[in-house]
């Protein structure tokens, strides 16, 4: 799977992981809107046209769920990265690809493959 030319939404409250990701998938060809706070990635979310997403579970103390089924809504395949491992999530996202901090790129462009072969 090609990253090329794809708009990726990161939803990613820790700078570091969020410039990291970023910087990995830019050397994928991806063109990536970050967003640090739940507010941020709802107006990207209504406001730009979006390929993939990459959400962590945890931002700033919310679960970003609410992002996960605005997303689900506008059929954007989007995949959770998180810091606590095999997270429990709602039911309706049991099925969502989840990769574990720390990942490779390897890892989110699989995840995202099978979001995207999943929707």
């Amino acid at each position: 799977m090609s990253l090329d030319g794809a708009t990726i939404l990161i939803l990613e409250d820790e700078p570091i992981i969020g410039l990291a990701l970023e910087d990995m998938l830019g050397r994928e060809g991806a063109s990536v809107l970050h967003a640090s706070r739940i507010e941020e990635a709802d107006g990207i979310i209504s406001s730009e046209r979006l390929d993939y997403a990459v959400l962590d579970v945890n931002v700033h103390g919310t679960l970003s769920y609410s992002v996960a089924t605005s997303l689900a809504h506008r059929g954007i395949p989007f995949i959770f990265a998180t810091g606590y491992g095999d997270r429990s999530h709602p039911a309706e996202f049991v099925t969502v690809p989840t990769v574990a901090k720390p990942y490779s790129s390897q890892d989110i462009r699989s995840a995202l493959e099978r979001s995207a072969a999943s929707g």
